[in-house]
Parts: C-alpha cells; sequence; structure tokens
C-alpha cells in the first residue's frame, strides 16, 4: 500500500514553471484537491503534509534539496515513519514519453534521471513505484539539461496538464486497490 507520495522538482520561482518540475505540479494538484496543506518542514528537506486518500492516510513530500539531492529528503522521512520503499510512489518527470503521456511502473533503474538515481542510493532500493509524466526528449543528449530547465510552450503544457490529471485519477485506486487495477485503469484509458 502506497503511504507516501514524493514529487520532484526544484525549489525556488527560478524553476518553477520548468519542464522538471512535473512532479511538484502533480503534488500540489492533489494536495489541494484533497484539502491538504504542504509546508516546509526542515527535518524532512522538503515541503510535507499529509492527506487521507481513499480514506487512507498518506504523506505527501515535496524535496526542496534541489534534484539530485532528492534521495536525503525521501529517505529522512521514509526512516522517521519506518516507510519500505515499496510503500513510495514517486511522481517525475519523463523524456522517455511523449507530451500527454503518463505512465505507472514498480521498480526499474533510474533512466538517466538525477532525482531517480539519488532516491535509489538513499534508499538502497529500486524498489518503489514511480509515476512517470511524459515531458518528450528535445532530440540531443546534449541538449536536455537545458530542456528540462526551461517551461514548455502552450501546447505541450496543456498535453502535460492531461498527464497530470489522468496521474492524479489513478491515485485513489493506486491506494484502495492497488498497483495492478491502478495500472490497467491509466494504461488502457490514456
Amino acid at each position: 500500500m502506497i503511504k507516501l507520495i514524493v514529487g520532484l522538482g526544484n525549489p525556488g520561482a527560478r524553476y518553477q514553471k520548468t519542464r522538471h518540475n512535473a512532479g511538484f505540479w502533480l503534488l500540489d494538484q492533489l494536495a489541494a484537491a484533497e484539502g491538504g496543506r504542504l509546508a516546509e518542514d526542515k527535518k524532512f528537506q522538503g515541503e510535507y503534509g499529509k492527506i487521507a486518500l481513499a480514506y487512507q492516510p498518506v504523506h505527501l513530500l515535496k524535496p526542496l534539496t534541489f534534484m539530485n539531492a532528492s534521495g536525503r529528503a525521501v529517505s529522512a522521512l521514509a526512516k522517521f515513519y519506518d516507510l519500505a520503499p515499496e510503500e513510495i510512489l514517486v511522481v517525475h518527470d519523463e523524456l522517455d514519453l511523449q507530451e500527454g503521456a503518463v505512465k505507472l511502473k514498480y521498480g526499474g533503474g533510474h533512466g538517466g534521471h538525477n532525482g531517480l538515481r539519488d532516491i535509489i542510493a538513499a534508499l538502497g532500493s529500486k524498489d518503489f513505484y514511480r509515476l512517470r509524466l511524459g515531458i518528450n526528449h528535445p532530440g540531443d543528449r546534449n541538449q536536455v539539461v537545458d530542456y528540462v530547465l526551461h517551461p514548455p510552450g502552450k501546447a505541450e503544457q496543456e498535453k502535460i496538464d492531461d498527464a497530470i490529471a489522468r496521474g492524479l485519477a489513478i491515485l485513489p485506486v493506486l491506494v484502495r486497490d492497488g498497483a495492478e487495477k491502478a495500472m490497467h485503469r491509466l494504461h488502457t484509458d490514456g
């Protein structure tokens, strides 16, 4: 059962609208929709809140450590609440999916995503869930850093917002009914 949902991004106004902050965007919308409030919590090195999702208590975390050190915040919260990696869902931007695509998966590598790389290292495990929000690839790996740290165009943003909406819609299913049903609904409906 999912007990922690982490949204990945970079803190500060400079990064707020960049593609790399898609995980932050979803978490902000989730907290607002469920009547939760995210507030800075120094012991978790991020913005933290708690909601009831499908009548289950769920922790929310936006690491404020910058993307490349996201694992520090995730592991601090996981240790404090004694959470296993398989009870964690990490929401992040995904270069390998087109804008508008959203996929749920369990385990696997980091795929070059520095936030995932650091979380895997900090938890000592790859065995956590990921909600991957497609942002597309710039086509040249040398342009990736610049691409993820810039805002998407209007049409791209609309597609990413649609992916976020579909991701939000399956979170109660994930918490209540498990990953298999959530994956089936997400991957057959969209």
